[in-house]
């Protein structure tokens, strides 16, 4: 009994740390265009550093036939983008002041995230 209860802490920690303290570092976009892989629920990479007042070009390319992955969603910008599957679809993005930026999918179960610095 001891150790089910022990396994079922290690499995709530786990899920703790998966879904809300784990953290990929951030891809730094160095020439202005970077590429999205959108696979397996999530988008890789997530987090995506741009330098403030530049304009920037986001490479989707969607490899999941989810419906929920179809669309990619930019609220703070108005923009919504359709995502065809195996094709790479560029998303054009503003100059931007500093913060946080998120993008999701139209359910809001794919996320990532603009940083700008």
């Amino acid at each position: 009994m001891m150790v089910i209860n022990l396994l079922g802490l290690l499995l709530i920690a786990l899920i703790v740390w998966w879904f809300w303290l784990y953290r990929e570092s951030a891809a730094e976009m160095d020439v202005g265009e970077i590429t999205i892989e959108v696979q397996d629920g999530i988008y890789a990479p997530a987090h995506i550093r741009i330098p403030a007042g530049q304009p920037a070009k986001l490479n989707f390319l969607r490899k999941d036939p989810s419906p929920c992955a179809s669309v990619v969603v930019f609220k703070d910008f108005d923009i919504s983008e359709e995502l065809p599957l195996n094709k790479t679809r560029q998303v054009e993005l503003p100059p931007m002041k500093p913060g946080h930026y998120p993008f999701t999918c139209q359910m809001q179960m794919y996320r990532g995230e603009v940083i700008v610095e």
